[in-house]
C-alpha cells in the first residue's frame, strides 16, 4: 500500500505495589497532531497497565489504523515478546503457558490481539529512564494516574507539543521545534526528561533521602515502594547540589 499515513505510538504502565494502584500513559502521533491518553485502577500490576496503555492507544486510532504505518513504542519486553512471539503458542496450547499453567492476563492478551488485526504495526523497544521523552511522559502520566494525582492531558498541535518525539530510528514525527528543558520536579515521579548524561540519580522515600550513581540502584529503591515518594535525575554537581537544598529545605 502506497501513501500510507505514519503514526508514532509510546506507551508505558506503572504500578505501585505489585499488585497495588497502578495506571498507564499513552503517547498517539502523527505529523500534525497529538493526543495524550491515561488511566488506572485501583488493584492491578505493572504487566496489565504495560498492556493496557498499548490496547487502548490502538483502540483510539479507529479506522485511521487500517490506512497506517504504526510505530509502537514501549519499554515493556513483556508487551513485545508476547505478542510478537508468545501468543501463538498460548492460543495453540488452548491458552496454558510452557508450564501447562493458565496464561496469566488471557482477557488484555485477546484485546490486544483483536486490537492489533489489520493493522501495520512496527514494535519497538525503548529503554526506560534513559532520557527518551515520549517513554519519559507516558511515565509521568502512568505514575499520576497510579497515584491519583491530577495531571492535564494533552491533545492539539505537534508543533504546539512540548516534548521531543523526533529522536526514536525510524519514527516519521519530525518536530518543528526543540522542547525547552523541564526544570521542575515532577511531584509524582520526580522524573527529568532531559537527555543529558547522569552525574547521579537521588531518590526521597518517606524522608530518607539517597544518591545512586546508576538508574538501575535508584529503581531497585523506589520501585513498588508505596508512600512519600520522588526521585529526580542531576546532570551535574551544581544540579545535584541544587536538588538536594530544594528536596531538604
Amino acid at each position: 500500500m502506497k501513501n500510507l499515513k505514519s503514526i508514532t505510538i509510546f506507551s508505558d504502565g506503572s504500578s505501585r505495589g505489585n499488585p497495588g494502584p497502578g495506571g498507564w500513559g499513552a503517547i498517539v502521533a502523527d505529523c500534525e497532531k497529538v493526543t495524550e491518553l491515561g488511566g488506572g485502577e485501583k488493584h492491578t500490576t505493572n504487566n496489565r497497565m504495560e498492556l493496557l496503555g498499548v490496547i487502548n492507544a490502538l483502540s483510539s486510532l479507529g479506522s485511521l489504523a487500517s490506512k497506517s504505518n504504526i510505530i509502537v513504542n514501549t519499554d515493556s519486553s513483556y508487551v513485545i515478546n508476547g505478542i510478537t512471539k508468545w501468543v501463538y503458542g498460548w492460543q495453540k496450547n488452548g491458552w496454558k503457558s510452557s508450564t501447562k499453567e493458565d496464561v496469566v492476563n488471557r482477557d488484555l492478551w485477546e484485546q490486544l490481539i483483536e486490537v492489533s488485526k489489520g493493522k501495520k504495526i512496527k514494535w519497538n523497544y525503548v529503554g526506560g529512564h534513559v532520557g527518551v521523552p515520549g517513554n519519559e511522559r507516558c511515565d509521568e502520566i502512568a505514575t499520576a494516574f497510579a497515584d491519583g494525582d491530577d495531571i492535564k492531558l494533552f491533545k492539539g498541535k505537534l508543533s504546539d507539543y512540548k516534548y521531543d518525539l523526533s529522536d526514536i530510528k525510524g519514527c516519521a514525527i519530525k518536530t518543528k521545534k526543540k522542547p525547552a528543558r523541564p526544570n521542575d520536579v515532577f511531584g509524582h515521579s520526580g522524573r527529568s526528561s532531559s537527555k543529558d548524561s547522569a552525574y547521579s540519580y537521588l531518590s526521597l522515600v518517606n524522608g530518607v533521602l539517597n544518591i545512586d550513581k546508576t538508574w538501575a540502584g535508584c529503581e531497585k529503591r523506589v520501585k513498588g515502594v508505596k508512600g512519600n515518594v520522588k526521585f529526580k535525575k542531576a546532570t551535574s554537581a551544581e544540579e545535584e547540589k541544587e536538588i538536594l537544598k530544594e528536596w531538604l529545605n
